[in-house]
């Protein structure tokens, strides 16, 4: 015990007197700590789990209650919701408060509690109809400005409206309101909503689900809703949240456990965490065992043995790795309990300061392994060097093991074999366990490679030449350095190709009803005499511009019918909406005249675009409403040529639709217009009624991930990092040559010349080996990323200039900041 106490004191005191090379060792191994567990941190504080959001979901309630609309069969679980819209079951029609009182018993209170939208001009934020003074809504909500609303046309903002009590808002259609209040929402800062006793709530056409919106109430019961009750206030067509299931630890259902799938990912992250930072810090770390080697030495030929010395160096690994865990584990819970609420600004939630200490508590310990694992291949070195050639001023000679080649070759073989069988899996997480063993192999074979290609320097330049002599020559070094570029070469690589080719095959997956350039004007529920003065505005505004008309289906009730089918379209199954119009709209969504597709249209057939749909020249069609009843229809159909390559969709006139026992009703339009940037048709349109809804098709808008950009930061300073880290110490080996070259006459920018050789070889192969390690993790990738089910081919797509500035720009930087690194001559000491 005594040695390994004397051990640490000497690791303290080397860690302190070596302050730049320890600090390097402490960031490489604290940064993975710091940022694992500030995320680790972030997500359980942003993660408010249903008990911790009771307050605000619930205030001092019992329990809330949503009337679901007419038509909806709700099947509530205690720990969830499942429901379907429409079916043959009975379903139950509105209710008011006093019946809702009823249903949950004598002495209940209720107070409306209705959620919705209001509309202000063209846009449309959230809004709740509620009393806050009453104290039910206790703890819903916090006032930091002026006063609650308590008359009607009063209301309260959130903060995120950026509004002041005394302003005004202007909900179409109604009188304005009055800001009399500015309130926080208790875990969601960025939440936009109108809250007040009367408000103008516009209807929501959107599909209902649970917890939505809705007319409901806030009440104060007798008696705990218990899950017989809340079956019972189901069937009566309430949605329920009670306080009493909320806090029964049994009404939920127990987290499942790891699959064996999260095991392997796990377990693949955790490997390539540690083996990049071992890779990294092993240099460093064997940059100070170069200068400790005479105090080692000594220590060797006063008696200290080969474990002891061992200890000495591990103790390194122990009091780095131990310090830098520590500082970045508190740093990391800094990181992630004070952003969490900043982040919750730009959106989302964020509750209580949460450390998840179990998962916190590892990664510590998994950088503590890390520094103590980096320190093994210098201490088993230093065991083994010859005191009698280091006090000598030799350098130790190095010796290969034959055995690692056979090694890192059956490993790598062993991890291509098994790419090519989780290639077929569909999780990547089996692809990306595979590429663990392929990088270990090519780790193994790392020595090897560097003496191989070593034997090429005879054909370089005397600068380089001696650059690849001396890595070669110093291969434990260099072999780490390499081994460090390769693996995040290799990372960076396949994460590219796979979301390149995500990329692509989203794009390609892209699909519109309507064609490039096209824009479209429909209403809802809205009546005749509204539709015309829309129409006649939308003409007004539009002058010379001819519009289409669509149409809307309905039953005889009035209620709102949408016609769809499901389609397979890049593997992908989609659903569309068909449209109703004539030949007019026909020409637009085709782009030109066409004969036969018109007078199939003509003769009462739909024209279809997707040629996946058709069966036997019949179209299946689901006709559903929310208010509603659905039903099946076949109707005879043809194929067409739409105007884009990646538009779908379909056509039906207005006859076989009426066929079908539905009216139609003209509420859409359609031109080939592009607004421009600035234009007012949707605010202008939305003067004459609130509902309706302009859209203009762009095509496929997005982008390529930006990630993929950060991805390369993060592989430019891990390469020219390790790569920097590694040239510095053989600028330390290489002092011999360099007085040799002064006393001769070379010239300083020689010396520069030497370093940035060594950093463009050792960045040129591990970035080479790693474009090949990483291409077969990439293109393996492919496949679960991009394919949707059996007989969906694999999108492959290269991002060659992201592969160009990994393989190519990454070593010209490292050599370019070696290059321009001080170098001085070093002072030889003379024997005469």
């Amino acid at each position: 015990m005594s040695a390994v106490l004397v051990a640490l004191r000497i690791a303290r005191r080397n860690a302190w007197r070596s302050r730049g090379r320890s600090a390097l060792i402490m960031v490489m191994i604290g940064l993975p700590v710091l940022a694992i567990t500030a995320v680790l941190t972030l997500n359980a504080t942003m993660n408010v789990s249903p008990r911790e959001g009771l307050v605000a979901e619930l205030g001092a309630a019992d329990a809330r209650l949503l009337q679901a609309p007419e038509g909806t069969v709700l099947r509530q679980q205690p720990n969830g919701t499942s429901w379907s819209t429409g079916g043959d079951g009975a379903t139950a029609p509105a209710r008011g408060a006093a019946e809702v009182g009823a249903l949950l018993g004598p002495g209940t209170r209720l107070i409306p509690f209705d959620t919705g939208v209001l509309q202000l001009g063209t846009e449309r934020v959230e809004a709740l109809r509620t009393d806050l003074r009453d104290p039910l809504t206790k703890g819903m909500w916090t006032l930091s400005e002026g006063r609650l609303p308590s008359a009607a046309r009063e209301a309260a903002v959130t903060s995120a409206f950026g509004l002041r009590p005394g302003d005004l808002l202007r909900p179409s259609g109604a009188a304005p309101l009055t800001v009399v209040g500015v309130v926080e929402h208790p875990y969601r800062p960025s939440l936009r909503q109108v809250v007040g006793p009367d408000l103008p709530l516009a209807p929501v056409e959107e599909f209902w689900s649970p917890g939505e919106h809705g007319t409901g109430w806030l009440a104060d019961t007798a008696a705990p809703v218990s899950w017989t009750g809340v079956s019972a206030l189901n069937s009566a067509g309430l949605y329920v949240t009670s306080r009493a299931m909320m806090t029964d630890p049994r009404s939920w259902a127990r987290a499942p456990a790891s699959g064996v799938q999260t095991t392997v990912g796990i377990g693949a992250v955790v490997i390539m965490v540690v083996l990049e930072t071992v890779l990294l810090a092993g240099p460093a770390f064997a940059v100070g065992l170069r200068r400790r080697r005479r105090e080692l030495a000594e220590i060797a030929a006063q008696g200290g043995s080969a474990a002891q010395l061992r200890t000495i160096v591990v103790a390194d690994g122990l009091v780095l790795g131990g310090a830098a865990a520590s500082v970045a584990t508190v740093l990391g819970i800094a990181a992630g309990t004070l952003g969490a609420p900043i982040v919750a600004r730009w959106g989302g939630q964020a509750g209580p300061p949460e450390v998840p200490w179990q998962p916190v508590l590892a990664v510590a310990a998994l950088g503590l392994l890390t520094g103590i694992v980096a320190a093994l291949v210098p201490a088993v070195q230093a065991a083994r060097q010859n005191s009698a050639a280091v006090l000598a001023g030799r350098a130790p000679a190095v010796a290969d093991r034959p055995g690692w080649p056979l090694a890192g070759a059956a490993l790598v073989l062993a991890g291509l074999g098994a790419t090519v069988v989780a290639r077929r899996q569909p999780d990547s997480v089996w692809v990306l366990a595979s590429a663990v063993l392929v990088l270990l192999g090519l780790v193994v074979l790392t020595p090897w490679l560097v003496r191989g290609t070593g034997r090429l320097a005879a054909r370089l330049r005397l600068p380089l030449r001696m650059s690849v002599r001396d890595a070669v020559r110093h291969r434990s070094r260099t072999a780490s350095a390499v081994a460090a570029v390769m693996a995040v070469t290799a990372t960076v690589v396949a994460v590219g190709i796979g979301a390149y080719s995500e990329y692509m095959d989203r794009r390609n997956a892209y699909t519109s009803a309507r064609p490039t350039g096209m824009l479209a004007i429909w209403a809802g529920n809205i009546g005749d005499a509204a539709w015309g003065r829309l129409r006649a505005e939308a003409a007004r505004q539009l002058p010379g511009v001819p519009l289409a008309a669509g149409y809307q289906a309905r039953d005889a009730q009035g209620h709102r019918y949408a016609l769809r089918y499901t389609v397979r379209w890049n593997g992908i199954r989609t659903r569309r909406t068909a449209a109703i119009g004539d030949q007019t709209l026909l020409r637009l969504l085709q782009g030109r005249h066409d004969p036969q597709a018109a007078a199939a249209l003509a003769s009462g057939k739909a024209v279809v675009f997707d040629a996946a749909a058709l069966r036997d020249g019949k179209l299946a069609l689901r006709a559903s409403s929310t208010s509603g009843p659905g039903r099946n229809l076949d109707v005879p159909a043809v194929l067409a040529t739409p105007a884009d390559e990646h538009q779908g969709g379909a056509l039906l006139p207005r006859a076989l639709v009426e066929q079908a026992g539905l009216a139609t009703a003209e509420r859409q339009l359609y031109a080939m217009y592009r607004p421009s940037a600035g234009s007012t048709l949707a605010r202008d349109l939305a003067k004459v009624t609130p509902r309706v809804t302009v859209a203009s098709e762009e095509g496929y808008r997005n982008v390529p991930d930006p990630g993929l950009w950060g991805w390369l930061g993060g592989a430019l300073v891990l390469v020219v990092g390790g790569t920097l880290t590694a040239t510095r110490l053989a600028a330390a080996d290489m002092r011999p040559e360099q007085a040799t070259m002064v006393a001769i006459g070379a010239p300083p920018r020689m010396m520069r010349v030497l370093v940035a050789g060594q950093a463009l070889y050792i960045a040129g192969l591990g970035a080479v080996v790693g474009l090949l390690a990483g291409t077969v993790t990439g293109l393996a990738l492919t496949r679960p990323m991009t394919t949707h089910g059996a007989g969906d081919p694999a999108t492959i797509a290269i991002p060659w200039p992201f592969l160009a500035a990994v393989v190519v720009g990454l070593p010209v930087l490292a050599s370019a900041a070696a290059l321009v690194t001080r170098t001085r001559p070093p002072l030889a000491r003379r024997l005469l």
